[in-house]
């Protein structure tokens, strides 16, 4: 999770590091570092001081690391995901996704929350809070996913506001029930007038026209569930972000591609929604879509940004998503640009991933989800339905 600089001391020495007055704690040497902000790669030494970057340039550190040929990008971020789809704890997931080069996910936890409701969110929100992996949380908008179904929770506005105000909540997470918003429904208006001065995603399939205008303007600024260029694009041109996914299931990378251009590029993020164990271990995470993309042809440096700052910007996470002075030290280190596959990975300034391998341990935290669902023995006889008449 995010740790910002102290004041005074820690400032003052920033200051002096950048200058090139006092010595990093670590300089990554000679390295060709992505600039997220001019869209290219640049020469030289990337000093940390404590767990930001001081500058990139000529450096001397405490610690100094030669990087010479080898390529530094900021870590990746993935726009949308639910953790609870990996079948993973959040600590083994992080396990799984820090070697492949995520630093930082935006999560839902909509599929806990429909099981075990604010306990739920409480568990996803407590077992990420220490990770070495930045963890944010949107906050469920459709608990139950619809009332034909039967949920263990029903989430209101006012369950919601409890947990607004949590320094890992950014926004509210997916709004699947776009019927309720183009009519207005009550308990849906609650939920985006609470939500106002946040972030709120979206998920509308096939909506067009009028009512996709009518969405937006109920102030949800993002859509993941495009499936084509045309359908991305009447996203853009009502104002909202789109987040170009591969996931287990829905993948639409490929498909969505050709909308991104050098005007539509900042608007568009990449998101993977649903991964399961297999694929993260066969295939990759966001490392696996930025492989995709570039052999199908896009620009790297944009795909790059799509990765990075472009979440960043969009989740106003302040100081994530570039290698640049006073931004967090969340950094991956490659000997190549064709595998995707990090030779290292920094978070924090620390070393948290190397070859592959992770470095840390996360222990589960002592959770209330301890309940077991058991269901009786079924038998034919229970799907027999009595009917009477001819």
């Amino acid at each position: 999770m995010i740790k910002y600089l102290k004041r005074g001391n820690d400032m003052e020495k920033l200051i002096m590091v950048a200058r090139g007055k006092e010595k990093a704690d670590i300089v990554f040497k000679n390295a060709k570092v992505f600039n997220v902000f001019i869209g290219d790669f640049i020469i030289g030494d990337v000093a940390i001081c404590g767990n930001v970057v001081a500058g990139i340039g000529n450096y001397k550190g405490e610690v100094e690391i030669d990087c010479t040929d080898k390529y530094i990008t900021p870590g990746f971020i993935d726009a949308h995901v639910h953790i609870e789809s990996s079948m993973l704890s959040p600590g083994e997931f992080a396990k799984t996704i820090v070697p492949l080069g995520t630093t930082t996910v935006v999560a839902d936890p909509h599929e806990i929350a429909n099981v075990a409701g604010l306990k739920g969110i409480q568990y996803i929100l407590e077992a990420t809070e220490d990770l070495p992996l930045n963890v944010f949380v949107m906050l469920p908008s459709c608990v139950p996913a619809t009332f034909l179904e039967t949920s263990g929770a029903v989430l209101k506005a006012k369950d919601l506001k409890k947990l607004i105000k949590h320094k890992q909540v950014l926004g509210l997470g997916e709004m699947m029930n776009y019927p309720g918003v183009l009519n207005a429904a009550p308990e849906v208006l609650e939920k985006l007038e609470l939500f106002q001065q946040k972030i709120i995603d979206g998920h509308a399939p096939s909506l067009w026209g009028n009512d996709l205008m009518a969405y937006a303007a109920g102030g949800i600024s993002s859509d993941h569930e495009c499936s084509n260029a045309e359908e991305a694009f009447e996203r853009l041109n009502a104002g909202m972000y789109v987040m170009l996914r591969e996931g287990s299931a829905a993948k639409n990378l490929l498909n969505i591609l050709p909308v991104v251009n050098r005007y539509t590029a900042q608007f568009c993020l990449l998101a993977t929604d649903d991964r399961h164990p297999a694929d993260l271990l066969e295939l990759g995470h966001i490392n696996n879509m930025i492989k995709i993309a570039i052999e199908a042809g896009a620009d790297l440096s944009t795909l790059l940004q799509m990765a990075t700052i472009n979440a960043a910007r969009y989740f106003k996470l302040d100081k994530i998503g570039a290698i640049a002075p006073g931004y967090k030290a969340d950094m991956l280190i490659f000997e190549d640009l064709q595998s995707w596959q990090p030779q290292s990975v920094y978070i924090d300034g620390k070393l948290v991933s190397e070859n592959g391998r992770v470095l840390f341990e996360k222990e589960l935290p002592k959770a209330q989800l301890n309940k077991k669902i058991i269901l009786p023995e079924l038998t034919t006889d229970n799907l027999k339905i009595k009917a009477t008449g001819t």
